[in-house]
């Protein structure tokens, strides 16, 4: 009996792992912009209050931050800011990803 049990455990939290994936592809967006640059691809978990995406061939992962309007990300080097439709990208208080339009926008 203990060797089942001790075959099984094991078994049943590959399981929990696999669905704790589930859960977090179910909490996460995929938002897609044109920005003038380049398209952007990008991320958000609203669960976990981030968005990340590719950037300088790097991902960058960025927790929401204050905001007076909008929505604010950042790491403390890179900040997504967006209202509405629209989202801008800076590095260092420079812009790097500017006039950036959602695609395919959910219908209000």
């Amino acid at each position: 009996m203990k060797k089942i049990l001790l075959a099984f455990v094991p078994l049943m939290l590959s399981g929990c792992s696999y669905y704790n994936q589930f859960v977090e592809q179910m909490n996460t967006d995929t938002l897609n912009y044109q920005c003038d640059e380049k398209p952007l691809t990008v991320h958000l978990n609203n669960t976990r209050q981030q968005v990340d995406f590719i950037y300088d061939n790097q991902q960058r992962v960025l927790q929401q931050g204050i905001s007076a309007s909008g929505t604010r990300y950042t790491d403390g080097i890179y900040v997504f800011w967006s209202k509405g439709d629209s989202a801008t990208v800076y590095k260092r208080d420079r812009i790097v990803l500017n006039n950036c339009q959602l695609q395919n926008p959910k219908q209000r």
